[in-house]
C-alpha cells in the first residue's frame, strides 16, 4: 500500500483521486492516506522548513509546495489544505506535475469560500480602489432587487448614494485605502423595503495576484430595527407617560444645553409650577381623574407659551418651563397668562374642578449660571409664592435663600431636639369666672443650645410642613400625661388642653399610645382635652370625627380652637361632638370699645349657649376686655392679663400664690 501511495505522488497519471494528508502541531510526521478518515497508510518525516511552511497555513484554503523523501528521491509535492483545528492541518496532496489535481482541489476550496460569502447572513460587497463592485452576495440581491451580474463594475456611489453622500464617501474610501486599516461605518441604504440603516465592518485584503491589488470587503448588518428600538427607548426615557411632555431627565438635558450655548447678552429663564390642591383632588376622585386633570393642565399651560419656551413635567403636580432668549418681563407676562387661564374650571367628565398654581421664576445669569442653581432658585421662588397666598408668581431674590437655610437648620436641629430632650412644655392657666384655675393649655417650647428658647411660632409651621408635627405632638401629649400624674400625686388636679394638628389625625398610633399612657399613670379618665382647628374638621372630616369619638370615649373634651377665623361653618358644630368653643384673640383684644367685635362675640356666645357649649376666650390682655367677657358669660379666660405660659415648677408656685390671694 505504501508503494502504491508513493507511485501516486510520483506519477501524475496513476490515478484521478488526490491523496489526503494530515500534520499535528506536536509531530514532524506527515500522515498520508487515500481516505481522509482512515489511519495513515504512509508517513513521511518533514524538515523543519517544511513544517514551518505548513504551520503558516491559515483557515483559508491555500497551496504549499514541499519536497519529501520517497523511494530514495526528494519528490516535490503540492499540499493543498488549511488549518482545521488548533493543533492540526489537513488537505489533499498531489504530484508536482499533476496541475489538474491541484487546480481541482484549489477550485473546491475556493467554491467553499464563495459559498460562504454568498450565503452569509450579512450583506457583503467587495469594492476596488475606485469604488467599483467586485462581489455582491445573495443578501445584497434580496435587499436591493439587483443581480450581481448587473452591478459588477459599477460604483457603489452611483447605485446607493446621493450626490452629497457619494462625494463624502469617495473621499473617505480614498483615505481608508491610503491608511489600510479596518473601520466601521453606519449608512442608510435604499432597499426594496425602503431606506435601511446598515452597520458596515470594513477590512482591506490583498488579492494575492501578481499585481497584489487591494480590495475593500464591506460586511454589513441591518440595524434599522435595533436603532428604532433604541430610539423608542430614548423617547420613553425622555417623555412623561401621562402628559407626553418632556420629563425631568429630558428638560435637565435641555437646560444644560441652553446654558452651554448661551450668548454673552442672552438670558435664559425657568418658570417652576406647582399645582395648588392637586393632592386633594387626586385623593377625592382617584388617580385616573388626576391623570386626566394633569393632561388638561398641561394643554392649558402650552396654550400660554410663546416661541422659545418649552414645557416639561417634573413629576407629581410640578411642571417647569425653559425659556431661551427671554427677559424678566416676558417671563412675568407668561406667568400671568398661565395664572389667568388656570382660574377657569377644568371639566373632566361630569365633574368641574379648579386647579390654580404657584409659580417661581429664575433667570440666568443673574440668578445662577448652572443648571442646579437655576432650578433650585426657581423652586425657592415658587415656595415663596405659595407661602404668600398661592395663585401668584414670585421672581427669585437672594433673600429667599434665607428661608432655605432656615429650613435646613430646622430640619437638622428639630430632629435632634426630639431625640435630645431639648423640648419643654409651658403651661398657660385658664381662669374661670370665680377666679379659680381648673384647666391649662400646653404650649411647647424649644430650648435650643444654639438659639436659646425658641417660641412655637418659629418652628411649628415647619414641623407641620415636614411631618415632624406627628412625633412632636405625640411627645407633647405623653409628657403632659406624665406631668399631670406628678401634679395629681401632689394633690393638684387639673385638665390640660393639647393642640392636635391635621397631620396628627392620620397618626393611627396616637390613640393606642395615649390609652397605654393613661393606664401606666393610673388615670381612670383622660385629663387631657383636645384642641382642633376648623380647618382640621374641613380637610379631614371623616378622620377628625373618628379621632374625636375615640378621645371622647377616654373622657377627653373637644375644643374648637380659633373659632370665627376660619370657615366658621355652623354645620360643623352640629356634625361634630364639640364641648367648647375658643374665641380667637383677634375678637377679644379691645372688644370693650369695638362695636363690631362686640357684636361678633355676643353672636358666638349665643350660638354656644344654644348648643350647650362652653366658651373660652384667649389673648386677654386688658382688664376692660376681661370685664366685657365676664359680664357676657364667657366661662374661662386666658392671656397675659393673668399669666404667661410657664414651666411646670413655676406654674406650681403661681397657683400657690394665686390661691393665697383668692382666699
Amino acid at each position: 500500500m505504501t508503494q502504491s501511495l508513493a507511485q501516486n505522488l510520483l506519477d501524475p497519471n496513476s490515478g484521478e483521486t488526490s491523496l489526503y494528508w494530515r500534520l499535528s502541531r506536536d509531530s514532524p510526521t506527515l500522515h498520508i492516506s487515500v481516505d481522509p478518515d482512515a489511519s495513515a497508510e504512509m508517513t513521511v518525516t518533514l524538515s523543519e522548513e517544511n513544517i514551518r511552511r505548513i504551520h503558516a497555513m491559515t483557515v483559508t484554503t491555500s497551496s504549499v509546495a514541499v519536497t519529501i523523501p520517497l523511494n530514495g528521491y526528494d519528490v516535490p509535492v503540492h499540499l493543498i489544505g488549511r488549518k482545521v483545528s488548533c493543533t492540526e492541518w489537513a488537505g489533499t496532496a498531489s504530484s508536482w506535475f499533476d496541475t489538474s489535481s491541484v487546480a481541482r482541489d484549489l477550485l473546491q476550496g475556493l467554491l467553499f469560500a464563495e459559498q460562504v460569502v454568498s450565503e452569509a447572513n450579512a450583506v457583503i460587497v467587495i469594492l476596488d480602489r475606485d469604488g467599483k463592485i467586485q462581489r455582491f452576495n445573495r443578501l445584497c440581491e434580496e435587499y436591493t432587487g439587483l443581480k450581481e451580474q448587473d452591478v459588477i463594475g459599477k460604483t457603489a456611489f452611483e447605485l446607493f448614494m446621493t450626490q452629497t453622500e457619494a462625494a463624502a464617501a469617495r473621499e473617505n474610501v480614498s483615505q481608508f485605502f491610503s491608511n489600510g486599516g479596518p473601520y466601521e461605518v453606519e449608512r442608510w441604504i435604499k432597499t426594496r423595503k425602503g431606506p435601511r440603516l446598515f452597520l458596515f465592518r470594513n477590512r482591506f485584503v490583498h488579492s494575492g495576484s501578481g499585481k497584489n491589488e487591494i480590495y475593500l470587503i464591506c460586511s454589513g448588518t441591518d440595524i434599522t430595527e435595533e436603532r428604532r428600538a433604541q430610539e423608542r427607548l430614548r423617547v420613553l426615557a425622555n417623555t412623561d407617560t401621562i402628559t407626553g411632555l418632556p420629563n425631568r431627565h429630558a428638560i435637565n438635558e435641555l437646560i444644560g444645553e441652553a446654558i452651554d450655548k448661551r450668548g454673552p447678552e442672552e438670558q435664559i429663564g425657568l418658570v417652576y409650577f406647582d399645582l395648588d390642591n392637586f393632592k386633594k383632588v387626586n385623593d377625592a376622585y382617584g388617580h385616573v381623574f388626576g391623570d386626566q386633570l394633569l393632561q388638561s393642565v398641561a394643554l392649558s399651560i402650552l396654550s400660554c407659551l410663546e416661541e422659545g419656551q418649552t414645557l416639561a413635567r417634573l413629576g407629581g403636580d410640578e411642571f417647569i418651563v425653559l425659556a431661551t432668549g427671554t427677559s424678566q418681563s416676558a417671563l412675568e407676562a407668561m406667568a400671568s397668562r398661565v395664572l389667568t387661564r388656570l382660574r377657569d374650571p377644568f371639566r373632566i367628565g361630569l365633574i368641574e374642578v379648579y386647579s390654580g398654581c404657584s409659580l417661581g421664576i429664575s433667570i440666568a445669569p443673574q440668578h445662577g449660571q448652572d443648571r442646579e442653581s437655576l432650578i433650585r432658585n426657581a423652586d425657592t421662588a415658587m415656595y415663596t409664592a405659595k407661602e404668600n397666598g398661592r395663585g401668584r408668581f414670585s421672581v427669585f431674590t437672594p433673600e429667599m435663600n434665607k428661608r432655605v437655610f432656615e429650613y435646613l437648620w430646622l430640619d437638622t436641629n428639630l430632629r435632634k431636639a426630639l431625640q435630645s430632650n431639648q423640648l419643654v412644655i409651658h403651661y398657660q392657666p385658664k381662669v374661670a369666672l370665680d377666679g379659680q384655675v381648673h384647666s391649662l393649655e400646653a404650649l411647647v417650647r424649644w430650648n435650643s443650645p444654639e438659639r436659646g428658647l425658641i417660641p412655637p411660632m418659629d418652628f411649628i409651621s415647619y414641623a407641620e410642613e415636614s411631618g415632624l408635627i406627628v412625633p412632636l405632638g405625640r411627645w407633647v401629649m405623653l409628657d403632659t400625661i406624665r406631668q399631670l400624674a406628678l401634679w395629681r400625686d401632689k394633690g393638684i388636679h387639673l385638665r390640660v388642653a393639647v393642640n392636635v394638628s391635621a397631620r396628627q389625625l392620620v397618626d393611627q398610633s396616637i390613640f393606642s399610645e395615649l390609652t397605654q399612657a393613661l393606664k401606666t399613670q393610673h388615670f381612670d379618665r383622660c385629663p387631657i382635652d383636645i384642641e382642633l382647628t376648623e380647618s382640621c374638621l374641613i380637610d379631614n372630616a371623616e378622620q377628625a370625627l373618628e379621632v374625636i369619638q375615640q378621645f371622647r370615649s377616654l373622657g377627653a373634651q373637644i375644643h374648637l380652637d380659633d373659632f370665627g377665623t376660619g370657615y366658621s361653618s355652623l354645620s360643623q358644630l352640629a356634625r361634630f361632638p364639640i364641648d367648647t368653643l375658643k374665641l380667637d384673640h383677634t375678637f377679644v383684644q379691645r372688644v370693650h370699645d369695638r362695636s363690631v367685635s362686640q357684636s361678633l362675640v355676643l353672636a358666638i356666645i349665643a350660638v354656644a349657649r344654644a348648643l350647650n357649649l362652653r366658651i373660652i376666650a384667649e389673648g386677654v390682655e386688658d382688664t376692660a376686655d376681661d370685664a366685657f367677657l365676664t359680664q357676657n358669660g364667657v366661662d374661662e379666660r386666658q392671656g397675659y392679663l393673668f399669666a404667661r405660659p410657664m414651666p411646670a415648677a413655676e406654674l406650681e408656685r403661681w397657683l400657690k400664690a394665686r390661691s393665697r390671694v383668692i382666699s
